[in-house]
């Protein structure tokens, strides 16, 4: 965006307590198609920023013999953060202009003003306003499209878990994640964590599973010099680290019994003892649990507190399994590639369309995490710019479901069949490995929707 008509309505606040003044600053940024609204005294201001939305905000620096303007731009930054502020000053009072840049703002103008300068300046700001705000829309829609906060997915099961997600981010409710490992479970507790009003406080995590009881309580209240033989210093624990902040325990499932009563006393009472002393110590903490484990059967066997099953689930977020969403499988594959290429510092290479298949075909034992290290992998074995099928782990190659064929993927037996069957046997596979998903499907035969739709029509497939 150079030229000024290429710039959108905005909506602009003009403050100043000269009021020929203002309406001149109104009127030549008007007939650039402008909304203005005009105030003269800093409450006035201050209601517009509260009770309006405003792209740009400009306002004179001194008003009645004040540094109101000062006031203005902090009204600005809390009640409008999406908008940038100018502002308007005498010669003299360049130094604390420059300390407002500092303090946000976006420009300053000297008076007398020029008015060219000032559509131009204006002109400038709302391009920064409009181009922050096409990339925050772009975000969501990659998020909605794609999944949310590094959660790739746009399958149904992933989608219900994305919009459960952001619902009960904001809030302080308590969340039990349950899947099975290599899910995913940190990466939703870390973006329940970075949605939430927590988010500038502390993300502390704690995998429970094979801590012993007296480590574990250490871990978690910490202790003070003298506690237990090589306690040489007081050390605060996870509860009072994250304090402010979200505290995920993983696998939560493995911890002792008796630890579990401590927990629930804990978080009962918001306050942690630590060993060795008496002094007790308020928390305020957002607890995220996690389980690859089913904590309703352990409470039925004694083996988990029901109290504390009750007090940790608030919600239950269930992340499926990946052989249960198989249509992400491309995604998550092109997103990895790229990734661990980009790391290692190579072009991203290909993906051979038989590797694809087998891929989709494959169940996962390992989810999500598993699927990781197989695109690690190929990208380090890779020798040119695609990836093949020799250059799969065996598992891959031979539990894809169907026989292998000399290629290492998963095959069917082509002999004898005309090109027009095999491409149609091909449409067929790619239908059934997506759950009939169109889209998964073209991209994975390698052509164009259109084309696909015009080949089922042609082979009458459904």
């Amino acid at each position: 965006m150079t030229e000024s008509n290429e710039i959108p309505t905005a909506q602009l606040l003009i403050v100043d307590d000269e009021p020929e003044h203002a309406e001149v600053m109104a009127e030549a940024l008007r007939r650039l198609g402008h909304v203005c609204t005009i105030v003269h005294d800093l409450p006035a201001a201050e209601d517009e920023l509260r009770h309006g939305q405003f792209d740009l905000v400009i306002t004179d620096l001194v008003m009645d013999g004040d540094e109101d303007g000062l006031k203005v731009l902090a009204a600005a930054r809390q009640h409008q953060p999406n908008a940038e502020t100018i502002m308007v000053t005498a010669h003299g009072d360049i130094p604390t202009a420059k300390s407002a840049i500092k303090g946000g703002a976006y420009e300053f103008i000297e008076k007398p003003l020029d008015l060219d300068v000032l559509r131009t300046l204006c002109t400038r700001a709302l391009e920064t306003v409009f181009l922050r705000a096409q990339n925050t829309d772009l975000r969501q829609r990659v998020d909605e499209q794609f999944g949310f906060e590094g959660i790739i997915g746009n399958s149904a099961p992933m989608r219900n878990v994305i919009a459960t997600l952001r619902q009960i981010a904001p809030s302080n409710i308590p969340v039990l994640i349950s899947g099975e490992s290599g899910t995913g479970k940190e990466l939703i507790a870390q973006a329940l964590h970075n949605n939430s009003k927590r988010a500038r406080r502390q993300f502390v995590p704690l995998n429970c599973a094979g801590l012993s009881e007296s480590i574990l309580e250490d871990e978690l209240f910490g202790h003070v010099r003298g506690a237990f033989t090589g306690a040489e210093k007081d050390r605060e624990g996870r509860f009072e680290y994250a304090n402010g902040g979200t505290l995920f325990l993983d696998e939560v499932g493995d911890m002792p019994l008796p630890m579990q009563a401590k927990l629930l006393r804990v978080l009962q009472s918001g306050e942690v003892v630590r060993l060795g002393s008496n002094e007790t110590r308020h928390v305020d903490v957002r607890l995220v649990s996690a389980t690859n484990r089913d904590l309703s059967v352990m409470v039925k066997e004694q083996k988990f507190r029901e109290d504390l099953f009750f007090r940790i689930k608030g919600v239950e977020l269930h992340l499926p399994a990946l052989r249960e969403r198989r249509e992400d499988i491309p995604l998550l594959v092109q997103h990895y590639i790229q990734h661990y290429a980009f790391q290692m510092d190579r072009p991203v290479p290909q993906i051979a369309e038989d590797v694809q298949m087998a891929l989709m075909q494959f169940d996962w034992p390992g989810n999500v995490r598993q699927l990781m290290n197989v695109c690690q992998n190929m990208v380090v074995v890779a020798e040119g710019d695609k990836i093949e099928p020799r250059h799969l782990p065996s598992e891959v190659r031979s539990e894809s479901g169907g026989p292998v064929g000399e290629s290492g993927s998963a095959a069917y037996d082509a002999s004898g069949l005309s090109l027009d069957q095999i491409e149609k046997q091909a449409i067929r596979n790619a239908l059934k490995i997506t759950n009939g998903n169109r889209e998964q499907a073209a991209k994975m035969l390698g052509i164009g929707e259109r084309t696909l739709y015009r080949k089922l029509k042609e082979y009458g497939l459904k």
